[in-house]
């Protein structure tokens, strides 16, 4: 899984990550050098789960804001990540949080119950999405790429950085609603793929981009139990790989929507499955790649799909 800042070169911090599975890699947090983070003095100190998050608040703050994102490294799972001295550090003169929830970033939730800071505020992005799981289903935390509940993000963290620094309340609110602006173009895109293709079937390689798709009217053909499987970090069983091979071998299926921050074995077999056969592969990501800021990496994101499902 994945994540990066939004403008401008990136200062590694020296302070080694501890992933308790497979994921290892070293963690960046936060671009000191960028002009969007070589906040004022006297900007309001910020700590987002992942750079996702953590552009959010600097595309909302600009300069009255000092963020730091945990985790900024496509190598690094957030399901599994194991807080430093340094994230502690930061989390406790914070004065305002922004994680994902749903069981996505649990170790923040960990690191705020010793980090001697009551008075902070916390944004959980779940909760301001108010979805919950379907009864019996399996709930897809991955809000960020549900651009309603961005859009809702947008306002809260607004309210949070006016709460924190009154001063600068008019800065923070109209940089909010430019920001709304750009995500509206970004759901309007969504509607001209579901105009186009609305029922079109597509596959996925685990749960990431759902709301994306479901947003431009597709329809998920995959095995629940292999997107789960690959989600979980579980194998897959002979049945159910060779059903989700057949999707791409019978043509049932018109792109493969992967999950480039977990592959392994056997999503590497469906995506040669899918090129094999002619599907076309879009690409995706749990965090920011280097350089990109949320709506060009979103944009990218629905672009691609248009590309993939207009042949």
């Amino acid at each position: 899984m994945q994540v990066s800042s939004a403008r401008g070169a990136v200062l590694l911090i020296g302070v080694t990550l501890v992933l308790s599975c497979g994921c290892g890699g070293s963690s960046d947090t936060g671009s000191p050098d960028s002009p969007r983070s070589a906040a004022a003095a006297g900007a309001v100190p910020v700590v987002a789960s992942t750079n996702v998050y953590g552009d959010l608040v600097e595309q909302i703050g600009g300069d009255k804001v000092d963020v730091i994102s945990i985790i900024s490294d496509p190598a690094q799972d957030p399901h599994s990540y194991e807080a430093s001295t340094q994230n502690q550090l930061s989390l406790s003169k914070a004065k305002l949080v922004v994680a994902n929830g749903g069981g996505y970033d649990d170790f923040i939730g960990r690191m705020l119950r010793s980090a001697d800071n009551p008075s902070v505020d916390v944004i959980d992005a779940v909760q301001v999405s108010g979805k919950a799981p379907a009864e019996g289903g399996e709930f897809n935390e991955h809000v960020w790429y549900d651009v309603p509940t961005v859009d809702k993000l947008t306002d809260q963290i607004a309210d949070a950085l006016a709460k924190a620094a009154p001063a600068d309340a008019d800065v923070f609110r109209q940089n909010a609603k430019a920001f709304k602006e750009e995500l509206t173009s970004l759901q309007a895109e969504e509607a001209q793929i579901k105009e186009d293709h609305e029922g079109a079937a597509v596959a996925v390689t685990e749960p990431v981009p759902l709301y994306m798709t479901e947003a431009s009217g597709l329809r998920n053909s995959t095995p629940e139990d292999f997107s789960e499987a690959v989600e979980e970090g579980d194998d897959v069983s002979p049945g159910v790989l060779r059903e989700t091979l057949e999707l791409f071998t019978d043509r049932r299926v018109e792109a493969l929507v992967y999950n480039e921050q977990t592959s392994g074995p056997q999503t590497e077999k469906v995506k040669e499955a899918a090129e094999d056969n002619g599907v076309p592969v879009v690409p995706v990501t749990e965090t920011l790649p280097r350089g990109e800021d949320y709506v060009s990496w979103m944009t990218a994101n629905v672009d691609a799909l248009k590309s993939a499902l207009d042949g």
